[in-house]
């Protein structure tokens, strides 16, 4: 592995942090969201999109810097020093908008990707159903053909920004009578449109991110169809392997955070809470080695394999630890999430409330577990029931 900068990483890493400093104040505790973030958000994405910062490694014939995919490495390490409103274009640019760009029309490309890049438009993914989470071959949500249109009705749920979003991916099962893996199109949706009803789920944390949508005869035009009918789980793939990777790098208090906290607190001298501190440290190191790892192999122009379920694994139980102890150091303060007045400015506490989320979204422990143990241990597959049968004989 080569932890240094090369000279044209380091000349990119210079630049990237001169124009983050011109726009952005730096960092301090969690990302604020104060104010009206959405507006914020989409007027940080036009700045970057006018300065080809907005995708990296997209061809500048689309709006991108047609850079390379180390140079987006740098600039995600370098944008999230600081107070960066990125939260409502993370799912639509570094999910929703690659797979258009993979499957779609020239006419979807010209239709959809600038005014995604330039933030005019916001997306979503619809993919998890209520019983069909991990498991998104098993969902029910269904598309029939009516002349040049498909009539969709179902359900989805955790549709992460689906209240403010203009736009979304939405996968759907076309053909019961085929195994579940093979049944499935997706198309993209207007969530503007009659009979698409998004409705907020209140969340422990006070937050109302996440959304449950209703499709009641939703019509979609054939020509909004991403791939061949039946060809779903093969656009979906592309879709999923973003997700994953972006989901493994979530931000939130780590050992230097809680360090500093436990120094203030007079906590350092509990030799329990040292020794979890050592075990954290070694953890982060290591994650931190791993991206190294995936580091090397993008500045050498190669693809990193599954190795990059690792990253999610480590650090949402990470992250759920650290911010569990952080609160149990705080004793009866460690109940108060108002930022003005709780210790640390409620870092732990907002984040305590996020962890258990982030081990399930964008595959749980279990499924991540799975293919690090098949596709990088290469241990035997786990036993499927269903493999080769119709999903309409379930």
């Amino acid at each position: 592995m080569d932890f240094t900068d090369s000279t044209e990483e380091a000349a990119f890493r210079a630049e990237a942090s001169a124009f983050l400093s011109q726009h952005l104040q730096p960092k301090k505790g969690a990302a604020s969201r104060s104010g009206n973030y959405l507006q914020r958000a989409k007027d940080w994405q036009k700045v970057k999109a006018e300065n080809q910062f907005a995708q990296i490694t997209w061809p500048k014939e689309i709006g991108g810097r047609g850079g390379s995919p180390m140079q987006q490495v740098i600039w995600n390490q370098e944008e999230s020093k600081f107070d960066a409103p990125t939260g409502p274009f993370a799912i639509g640019l570094g999910m929703c908008v690659p797979t258009v760009i993979a499957f779609g029309s020239d006419e979807h490309k010209k239709r959809y990707v600038q005014k995604a890049l330039f933030g005019e438009e916001i997306w979503c993914q619809l993919f998890s159903e209520p019983a069909a989470g991990s498991d998104v071959a098993g969902l029910k949500t269904k598309a029939v053909k009516d002349g040049d249109d498909w009539v969709i009705n179902g359900q989805k749920v955790w549709t992460s920004g689906a209240h403010y979003s203009d736009y979304g991916i939405v996968l759907v099962r076309t053909d019961p009578d085929v195994p579940k893996h093979k049944g499935l199109t997706m198309f993209i949706i207007d969530m503007k449109q009659e009979g698409v009803d998004v409705r907020p789920i209140h969340q422990a944390s006070g937050g109302s991110e996440f959304n449950e949508v209703y499709f009641t005869d939703v019509r979609i035009p054939d020509s909004d169809r991403l791939g061949e009918p039946g060809m779903g789980w093969k656009v979906a793939l592309v879709t999923l392997m973003n997700e994953r990777l972006a989901v493994g790098g979530s931000p939130g208090p780590d050992w230097a955070e809680i360090m500093d906290y436990a120094r203030s607190s007079g906590s350092m001298s509990d030799q329990a809470f040292r020794a979890k501190l050592a075990d954290w440290y070694v953890a982060a190191q290591g994650y931190k080695l791993t991206k190294f790892r995936t580091q090397t192999a993008l500045s050498k122009g190669e693809t990193p394999g599954p190795e990059n379920s690792i990253g999610k694994v480590i650090t949402a139980n990470h992250l759920q630890d650290i911010c569990n102890s952080a609160i149990e150091m705080q004793d009866h303060y460690g109940i108060i999430s108002d930022k003005d007045h709780a210790p640390a400015d409620a870092i732990f506490q907002e984040s305590f409330m996020w962890a258990p989320g982030l081990r399930i979204a964008g595959g749980t422990d279990e499924i991540l577990k799975n293919i690090i143990a098949e596709r990088v241990l290469g241990l035997p597959q786990d036993v499927r029931v269903d493999k080769d049968k119709p999903f309409s004989a379930f």
